[in-house]
């Protein structure tokens, strides 16, 4: 079911407004968008294995990371 989309982008301006402090977080989170969009690096991990780290940025331009967890083509 999930959070309500208002909750979620509410949580995630309180974690910018951290990093912005200079605080380092680290975030496990299933919507990768969202993830991605406020992480300098990120890990993409199966089964229980890191497949994939990147910087962020990368990440969100990569084919596979898009197909597979952001719904795109």
């Amino acid at each position: 079911m999930g959070l309500a989309p208002m909750l979620v982008e509410r949580i995630f301006d309180i974690i910018r407004a951290i990093k912005e402090q200079g605080t380092t977080i680290l975030l496990i989170e299933q919507n990768a968008h969202m993830a991605l969009g406020v992480a300098d690096r990120g890990y993409v991990i199966e089964s229980g294995a890191i497949v994939l780290e990147d910087q962020a940025a990368a990440l969100l331009r990569n084919d596979q990371v898009r197909k597979a967890y952001l719904g795109e083509e």
